[in-house]
């Protein structure tokens, strides 16, 4: 009988465990009268294609299954979701890398918790008709950008390294009117736009362009697109954080199986997007979406990549200082297999 009582003994702690790990992993979550637990994330803009697998999630059900009742708004000011998380009016909030890094230098309660887009989307880019063969020809040349600072910095840089003196170029602040600068002429390229959103545009307009992003020229790499939530309640809500990283990892599967149904999820979430566009757009950005470092869970974010891009912040003057990565994101929420 001993044998048996062992191997009973042997067994329940196992399941013990087991129960132990699916519940630090996170299978759902429900407040003290089991209701399902409310989050608040904001956009970094208008829904679009770079939210498909936020809308798919959303759509077929994985936020209420992890136990969670998410409200998603759009924000009218594209500074305001750093803020709104640092002041504890939001939960989560999707931004840049770059953002995070001076959100960090005015002190803001702010971190990182999961890359949704793990690659630069900002991109230089010029026409084919223009004559434009690469980067020394912007020489003599108007480029345009939309007055973000780092993005200014990002040309600086891409001028640098080909050894174009930087006065050689006019660069001119359009602000949110990119396309039309570069498609009237009045720039023979721009810089701001991303790759798989203006660049396909100008693609489905038949314009031909050429698209570099910017880590190809020069600019350390970064995680285009990041999740932050309030580093002060990072503990308190933890499980909250890991259920939602594990439902919308379900979610940007599902949107890559299935195209057309993430198109339509983005727009039932905004019908001001044209159709064709959305659904060009949403081809070209799932395969950015699902992108995963090997080896490395859903989201992660890789620090040492991080703390350089810092110095390149710090070295053009946008930051005082270079923050060590542990200061700016934090891959404890990541959860790599889903609990069933």
């Amino acid at each position: 009988m001993k044998p048996l009582l062992a191997r009973a003994t042997a067994v329940a702690l196992a399941l013990v465990v087991l129960a132990a790990g699916l519940a630090a992993c996170g299978s759902k979550s429900e407040n003290t009268k089991g209701e399902a637990e409310k989050l608040t994330l904001d956009l970094d803009f208008y829904p679009n294609p770079d939210h498909a697998g936020i809308y798919m999630a959303e759509k077929e059900g994985f936020f209420t299954e992890a136990g969670l009742d998410v409200t998603i708004d759009s924000p009218s000011d594209p500074s305001a979701p750093l803020k709104e998380v640092a002041a504890g009016r939001a939960d989560l909030a999707i931004t840049y890398e770059p953002e995070v890094m001076l959100a960090h230098e005015k002190g803001l309660d702010v971190v990182a918790v999961a890359a949704l887009v793990n690659r630069p989307l900002t991109s230089l880019m010029w026409l084919k008709k223009s004559g434009i063969k690469g980067v020394p020809d912007l020489k003599g040349k108007t480029v345009s950008y939309a007055g973000i600072p780092y993005q200014e910095a990002f040309l600086k840089t891409i001028l640098a390294r080909a050894n174009v003196p930087a006065p050689s170029v006019k660069s001119v602040n359009v602000g949110f009117g990119l396309l039309p600068s570069l498609i009237s002429g009045s720039a023979q390229a721009m810089l701001g736009g991303y790759s798989n959103v203006e660049g396909v545009d100008l693609q489905e307009r038949g314009k031909e362009p050429v698209i570099t992003p910017v880590d190809q020229l020069g600019v350390p790499t970064y995680d285009e697109l990041v999740i932050v939530a309030r580093r002060s309640t990072l503990e308190e809500e933890g499980e909250r954080i890991r259920l939602f990283i594990s439902a919308l990892r379900r979610g940007t599967e599902a949107a890559a199986a299935n195209p057309k149904a993430a198109t339509e999820a983005i727009l039932a979430a905004n019908t001001d997007l044209p159709p064709k566009l959305a659904a060009a757009q949403v081809k070209a950005t799932l395969p950015l979406l699902s992108a995963r470092t090997p080896g490395k869970p859903y989201g992660w974010m890789n620090p040492e990549e991080w703390e350089t891009f810092a110095g390149w912040m710090r070295d053009e003057g946008l930051i005082s200082d270079q923050p060590k990565a542990a200061e700016l994101l934090s891959n404890a929420y990541l959860v790599d297999e889903i609990p069933e």
